[in-house]
């Protein structure tokens, strides 16, 4: 985890809720006035040099709208029997990406286009808690059901411009503009209110608002690509656990290919790439009722733990290079980290401080 750590809380959502080159001297003759026509080859080379220019406010404006008509019909608002959030078409089979913690428990829905104002039917297809992600697939598919373009999340930059698309407190088809702030953060979401109580690893950050209704949204470049699925925004303990303006996270759009692909494909995850080590655990307290460790409460037999010699009753201080001192920090560190490693463990067991190598199981 980065130094820099938040605890992100899940977006329940709720109704009550350039290039500068030199100008050719022809150029610079015309600006003085100079009448003499510009030749083919200084023609090019002026063309080039506009070409080259810093984008101007009215061109960056009209790219802004260009993006939105293009993506906005790709976002839906889904509204569950009390709460509402977005989703984002995957395909045109009707098939629609959202967050786990925006469909809950439930398994039918009503989803609303940006195109049509009467709602249509959605059935749940899978929920994936883990990830917090979730798929459902519309009951009829319309004329005109446009799938987003998913964009590759490896290409994400800081300081790239993005506008966030959802429906923050019921506002359907509502736009918000900002930058990627960071990437590869890696936050636990809470499960209070609705939350899964998930630990994502590889989020990326930006500064766009979000807010209630916006899960399960759009994260999109300007080129009109889908980089990420808005889920959580920040909160502050010393405000109570109020959201932080200016910092909210998103899946990356290459996990949320490869879990909604897996689960249109075999109607559920077959594959996580989430590290596990196959116990039950619980945080430890010392005598000052500070959290120190991980407990172990049982191991799951022919698990990455049983494997090891880990048994119940050891508690769990790191995990490879790691400080775990309680359930979210040992999530951390295993979110990083992939099925099939070799991971050093390091555990307290009658007084004694251990390492076993322990070759991780996967979620």
């Amino acid at each position: 985890m980065d130094a820099f750590r938040t605890r992100a809380q899940s977006l329940r959502t709720a109704a009550r809720r350039t290039v500068r080159g030199a100008l050719p001297v022809a150029c610079a003759l015309l600006a003085a006035g100079c009448t003499t026509p510009l030749t083919p080859a200084a023609q090019d080379a002026s063309a080039s040099v506009r070409a080259a220019a810093p984008m101007s406010g009215t061109d960056l404006q009209d790219q802004y709208q260009r993006v939105i008509k293009e993506v906005l019909p790709s976002v839906v608002q889904i509204q569950a029997s009390r709460d509402l959030g977005s989703g984002v078409v995957y395909d045109d089979k009707g098939h629609i990406v959202t967050n786990a913690h925006v469909v809950g428990s439930e398994k039918t829905f009503q989803v609303t286009t940006a195109n049509n104002e009467e709602p249509l039917t959605a059935s749940l297809v899978f929920s994936y808690p883990e990830q917090d992600l979730a798929v459902i697939r519309l009951d009829r598919v319309r004329d005109g059901l446009k799938p987003a373009v998913i964009g590759d999340s490896e290409k994400v930059q800081v300081g790239q411009i993005v506008l966030a698309m959802g429906s923050p407190l019921g506002l359907s088809s509502s736009v918000t503009q900002g930058i990627v702030s960071a990437t590869g953060r890696t936050v636990s979401e809470g499960d209070e209110g609705g939350g899964t109580g998930a630990t994502i690893a590889n989020m990326v950050q930006t500064s766009a608002a979000i807010n209630p209704g916006n899960s399960g949204g759009a994260l999109v470049n300007l080129d009109g690509q889908v980089i990420g699925i808005p889920t959580l925004a920040a909160a502050d303990p010393s405000l109570g656990g109020s959201t932080a303006p200016g910092i909210g996270f998103a899946i990356p759009a290459s996990m949320v290919k490869t879990v909604a692909d897996q689960i249109i494909k075999e109607g559920k995850v077959v594959d996580s790439g989430r590290a596990a080590l196959d116990i039950t655990g619980r945080t430890f307290l010392n005598d000052q009722y500070q959290p120190i460790g991980v407990a172990v409460v049982s191991v799951r037999p022919g698990g990455a733990a049983d494997k090891a010699g880990l048994r119940p009753g050891d508690i769990i201080t790191a995990v490879g290079d790691r400080t775990v001192v309680d359930i979210t920090s040992l999530a951390e560190a295993l979110a990083v980290d992939r099925p099939g490693r070799r991971t050093p463990v390091t555990y307290q067991r009658d007084g004694a401080e251990k390492t076993v190598e322990v070759t991780l199981g996967e979620q």
